[in-house]
């Protein structure tokens, strides 16, 4: 009877490691078929390179220096082509952090994150935040709570899922998936678009409590357009995903909302001395590294540095 039962067992078991692994091809056919990734296949970096600056203006020229520069210098082999809308920054970023099956942020496990808007809307009184813009949705009013606790738990969900992966094979799939899915990807990036409001609010009280906060935010409030939270979340936070992305300063943010330390190599500044850029710039040691290269500080692609 126990053999019996064993044998069934290691079958049912079987089967499922089988239907797992169909599961997963036929995922990645579909994504392959649909070709709606936002983050796209590695291509050659100088092959990239050639293709995107044709010609001899001085401009085709300094990019295919700088991407010379990057191939042979820092080892750069290939890179990935990140869509450009309004997200790409965060895009980027959250892409790697996934990829790479980063944790979460230490004030993160700290909080229930899904609650803040409801604490801040009700508890705090801060019913200005009911003017947040969803990419393109300009206002969602009394419902901004509800549709903020949405994105919010979608990030936990799939952050959750994509760090409980079996293997880097098992993980990379899952991000090809993920960001094939337009409505689960945005909703990812309205969640941090909040959460990068959380930390702005927070850091405001405790500059106004006297107490020391990173530098950058200095810099934040020093802004006319961003004097508080209300005036940041209007004219800078808003517009992401719609009109306009994130401004290096809250590249700076972003970098210690994730807690990682965001590498960029900005080729329109080769042969100056900042060509290579860290957001933030002070970061404790422990935080992992992410990398992106742009060629104007308003699109970001992806480079990769092993052999293929």
């Amino acid at each position: 009877m126990m053999l019996a039962v064993s044998y069934v067992l290691s079958t049912l078991w079987c089967c499922k490691e089988r239907l797992l692994k169909w599961w997963i091809i036929c995922c990645q056919g579909k994504v392959k078929g649909k070709r709606n990734l936002s983050i796209s296949s590695e291509v050659g970096l100088l092959s990239y390179s050639t293709r995107e600056w044709k010609g001899e203006t001085i401009q085709a020229k300094q990019m295919r220096k700088a991407y010379e520069a990057l191939f042979q210098r820092h080892h750069v082999k290939f890179i990935l082509q990140v869509r450009g809308d309004n997200y790409c920054a965060i895009r980027a970023v959250l892409y790697q952090v996934f990829r790479k099956g980063l944790s979460f942020p230490s004030w993160i496990k700290e909080k229930d994150l899904v609650k803040i808007p409801e604490r801040l809307l009700f508890s705090q009184g801060c019913n200005w935040i009911q003017q947040f813009s969803f990419g393109p949705e300009r206002y969602a009013g009394p419902s901004v709570s509800v549709k903020l606790r949405r994105c919010l738990e979608a990030l936990k969900t799939q952050w959750t899922e994509i760090i409980g992966a079996k293997d880097r094979e098992e993980r990379e799939t899952m991000c090809d998936i993920l960001f094939s899915d337009e409505d689960k990807e945005y909703k990812l990036y309205e969640a941090v678009k909040f959460i990068l409001l959380y930390l702005v609010m927070e850091a405001h009280d405790n500059m106004m409590n006297g107490q020391t906060v990173p530098t950058f935010f200095s810099v934040l409030f020093a802004r006319d357009s961003s004097l508080d939270p209300l005036s940041f979340m209007i004219n800078h936070l808003n517009p992401v995903g719609d009109t306009g992305g994130l401004e290096q300063v809250e590249m700076f943010l972003l970098g210690y909302a994730l807690e990682v330390k965001i590498r960029v190599f900005r080729l329109y500044k080769i042969d100056k001395v900042d060509f290579l850029t860290y957001y933030p710039e002070e970061h404790p040691r422990e935080w992992h590294q992410v990398s992106l290269v742009t060629e104007d500080d308003r699109h970001y692609n992806i480079p990769m540095f092993h052999d293929k």
